[in-house]
């Protein structure tokens, strides 16, 4: 076991910022900010938060576009033994209302991008709001940078492992969004678990990308680990591909997580037959399924390793992982093997495990499971069984080697004249096919099967693929029964934060007027 100093995450900005000060811990738009001035402004944030009367506990909630302020301040909350409280940037105002009142948070981080929505969102609240501007001005909101520069010296507290550090709120695909609380404790089995991985134990001198959103449990992540290696973090605020493909070459990025469908943009993106990827050391990927194309493409084109994460935030992103070298035959369409300390299995509805081969219900256990959902005791009971075994709500079965591979979401299941079909694997039967640049699988109503199977493609660029041609594609790949019986076009496909596509909304009016929404 290696002897890593950084237990935790407020060791982080201590221990670098005292052994390596000087070195640069995040590049944004042409600003560095050094370990140094890391550990020193977090110290200023931990000060004004306990001079605002913040206690260990309290919720404090950011609202905006990421740059080096957010670290700045998310180590200050650690510092502070408060909980750092992110919200997605991307929903929509009474969503964002919803969970500020939610997260009980009375001092809220706010960039300029959404100044003019806060007063809707704070009254909705119902109570009184401390709002402070990052990165801009407004006459009726607090200076992030005065707050910080005129703090005293904090009142260093030491932190507790069952506090929690991190609320990160679920997506909301099947109901509101719920706060997970993320602890100490869990981020102190994440921090030491990632050695145990392969190609995820960063170096000191190595570059990692950020492009995956800040209120997401895979950009905290992979910011968390660049920087306990003590290594530079370069943040990118928004995903622009050909930007992307300049930044890996000019700054000779190793490493960076991408969702699938940030992985198919670049591949689409002019000019990245010709980037140089020799730096690129790996490339993480995770968060929704990707298709076997895809993932040979990029692994031609990158030229590097490729670790697949499967996990979810409820388990502090952790749970299995496929590594570089594991990147090969059929294990291409697995998900990996579990972490080590971790146990996961393929249980029945009752918690059952099922035999090797058979589908169920992923399951995982050990000390990355959250704390629960902030003020859900109902839906964590729901989620996390008696004996603690996390249910993922993914379907997939385990092989005779140890290698899970993942279906579905158990919810997306397509039930087509009694007979399963999981959209997933469907979908990674169509791209692929000449002219597919996107597609998802659905179910629709049909008087005789209950459910037919649907694709809903997005075609490629200069492309017109006929809707036979996709079908007779898929049916080589995959058994009649799980072929799309019909195919529609669609421009671009809906899709969360975190990539992945919102089936529901493709549903929706193909189920229009019906009671029932599953046939």
């Amino acid at each position: 076991m290696i002897d890593d100093p950084i237990k935790t995450l407020i060791d982080i900005p201590r221990v670098h910022g005292a052994e390596r000060g000087q070195h640069v811990a995040v590049s944004f738009e042409g600003r560095d900010l050094t370990y140094a001035e890391l550990d020193r402004r977090s110290d200023q944030v931990a000060a004004a938060l306990q001079g605002l009367g913040v206690k260990p506990g309290d919720r404090i909630a950011w609202l905006g576009r990421p740059s080096e302020a957010w670290y700045e301040i998310f180590f200050g909350v650690a510092k502070a033994r408060a909980c750092f409280a992110p919200i997605n940037s991307r929903l929509a105002v009474p969503e964002i209302a919803f969970i500020l009142k939610d997260s009980g948070a009375d001092v809220f981080f706010v960039t300029p991008e959404f100044f003019d929505c806060i007063p809707t969102v704070a009254e909705y609240a119902g109570r009184p709001i401390r709002v402070v501007a990052v990165g801009g001005e407004h006459p009726a909101f607090e200076s992030y940078a005065a707050l910080r520069d005129a703090a005293p010296a904090p009142r260093l507290e030491t932190p507790q492992a069952t506090d929690d550090v991190l609320q990160l709120y679920t997506s909301g695909t099947t109901g509101l969004p719920k706060g997970v609380r993320l602890t100490n404790a869990n981020y102190a089995a994440f921090l030491a678990l990632r050695h145990q991985v392969e190609g995820f134990a960063y170096g000191a001198d190595d570059t990692v990308l950020i492009l995956m959103p800040m209120f997401h449990v895979a950009g905290t992540n992979i910011s968390f680990s660049g920087l306990a290696a003590g290594g530079r973090i370069v943040l990118q605020a928004e995903f622009v591909p050909s930007r992307v493909l300049e930044t890996i070459a000019v700054e000779r990025v190793a490493h960076s997580f991408l969702a699938p469908v940030m992985i198919n943009a670049l591949l689409q993106t002019p000019g990245v037959e010709t980037t140089d990827f020799s730096s690129l050391k790996t490339v993480s990927y995770g968060a929704s399924p990707i298709s076997e194309a895809v993932l040979a493409k990029a692994t031609e084109t990158f030229g590097c390793g490729f670790i697949q994460f499967y996990g979810m935030t409820e388990t502090t992103g952790a749970g299995t992982t496929l590594a570089p070298s594991e990147h090969r035959g059929e294990l291409m369409r697995a998900c990996g093997r579990p972490w080590a300390t971790l146990e996961t299995r393929i249980a029945d509805e009752a918690g059952h495990e099922v035999a090797v081969g058979d589908i169920g219900e992923i399951e995982i256990r050990g000390p990355i499971v959250m704390a629960g959902y902030w003020n859900r005791p109902e839906a964590t009971a729901e989620t996390i069984r008696p004996d603690g075994w996390l249910r993922t709500g993914d379907a997939g079965y385990m092989n005779a080697e140890g290698f899970f591979f993942v279906h579905d979401r158990v919810k997306d299941m397509i039930v087509s004249g009694g007979e399963n079909v999981y959209p997933a694997e469907v979908e990674n039967a169509i791209l692929g096919c000449p002219g597919v640049a996107d597609a998802a699988v659905i179910g629709v109503p049909d008087e005789r099967w209950g459910e037919a199977v649907k694709a809903i493609v997005v075609a490629a660029p200069g492309a017109n693929p006929a809707p036979a041609d996709i079908i007779a594609y898929a049916r080589q790949r995959i058994a009649g029964f799980k072929a799309p019986k019909t195919v529609d076009f669609i421009d671009a496909l809906p899709r969360n934060p975190s990539g992945k596509v919102l089936r529901r909304e493709l549903r929706k009016p193909y189920w229009e007027g019906r009671d029932r929404k599953v046939g």
